[in-house]
């Protein structure tokens, strides 16, 4: 296995633990629901974190995610590459949209996505993106 192959497995079966966590309803890594809910989702219609279903379909979706670059080569690798990285990047780059701002204002998740969520997905797009590149 790859270098980037492993990290990319590492840092999303990582965010994939802490959506399983939550989907357990588990408040890690800040303890207080209310104040997990403004630093992880960030929009001021929700009273509560994401329901158990919603984060145990994250949590299931990026460790598959982590599973696809590790995967035999073939049609169905490739167009999950594909999806994947088009998921990232649309996340990452769009995150930095004015759009982003009204839907998820609440801090600090702003600043947090701004600094940190937008980069890593745009990261984990670019590296999905050199293994589609690698099988086409």
């Amino acid at each position: 296995m790859s270098l980037l192959a492993a990290a990319l497995m590492i840092a999303q079966l990582v965010i994939g633990g802490l959506h399983a966590l939550w989907a357990a309803r588990i408040w890690w890594p800040i303890a207080d629901e209310l104040a997990l809910k403004r630093a992880v989702v960030g929009v001021p219609s929700l009273e509560t974190m994401p329901d158990r279903a919603a984060c145990a379909f994250v949590a299931v979706a990026l460790v598959a995610a982590a599973l696809w670059p590790v995967l035999p080569e073939g049609w169905f690798r490739t167009l999950g590459l594909a999806g994947l990285t088009l998921v990232y990047l649309a996340r990452g780059i769009g995150g930095y949209l004015p759009f982003m701002a009204r839907v998820a204002p609440e801090e600090p998740f702003r600043s947090l996505n701004l600094r940190y969520y937008n980069p890593l997905c745009i990261a984990l797009g670019l590296g999905n993106g050199l293994f589609l590149w690698a099988a086409l």
